[in-house]
């Protein structure tokens, strides 16, 4: 059986935050971004096991999440420039 992985799970280990000018964003570590670029390569190959894909998943509704945060907080630096 299979179980959904929750993103938070990937947070604590797999987040970093780093300042771009003035801007503070979220950003994968290396390691994290190594293992989604794995998942991605192995899904166009079409070769994920099933848990590869909730994995996959996972990280890609963080990757979305963390996208939008730091595209709303790009927005208010620039509105106050």
């Amino acid at each position: 059986m299979t179980t959904l992985l929750k993103p938070s799970t990937f947070i604590p280990k797999g987040l970093q935050v780093q300042q771009v000018g003035t801007l503070t964003l979220f950003k994968f570590t290396d390691e994290l971004g190594d293992r989604l670029q794995t998942l991605l390569d192995k899904k166009k190959a079409n070769t994920l096991t099933p848990e590869e894909a909730l994995e996959l998943a996972a990280i890609g509704e963080l990757d979305e999440i963390f996208s939008y945060i730091n595209a709303v907080m790009a927005a208010k630096v620039h509105e106050h420039s």
